[in-house]
């Protein structure tokens, strides 16, 4: 692993652990307890989007929600960047994929 990727692993670990107590939300909760968070920031991009930049490029795409779960669990690339996102699929259950992405697209920003 290059030393950027691994720096940024630590941080995203530090914000997970930071924010894992201060969850509101149960999906939130959800998001934080699968390590999502340590890439992505709800306001502010971390390594990957943000969810806010997430909600608004997706907003009027009625297949959004579909696309976006397929994506979470097999991941990616080249949608925001060179940063690949990793398969999450079988690590996170389909059910709480689809309500953390449900979560993402619905929430007022």
């Amino acid at each position: 692993m290059n030393t950027l990727f691994k720096k940024a692993c630590l941080f995203g670990a530090l914000l997970f652990g930071f924010n894992l107590a201060n969850a509101a939300d149960p999906a939130e909760a959800l998001a934080q307890k699968s390590g999502c968070l340590m890439c992505h920031g709800i306001q502010n991009a971390v390594l990957g989007p943000s969810y806010k930049d997430v909600a608004n490029k997706y907003k009027d795409d009625k297949a959004a929600e579909a696309k976006l779960v397929e994506k979470v669990k097999v991941g990616g690339s080249g949608v925001w960047g060179k940063m690949p996102m990793p398969a999450n699929s079988p690590k996170v259950k389909d059910d709480d994929i689809k309500t953390i992405v449900k979560w993402i697209l619905t929430r007022s920003y």
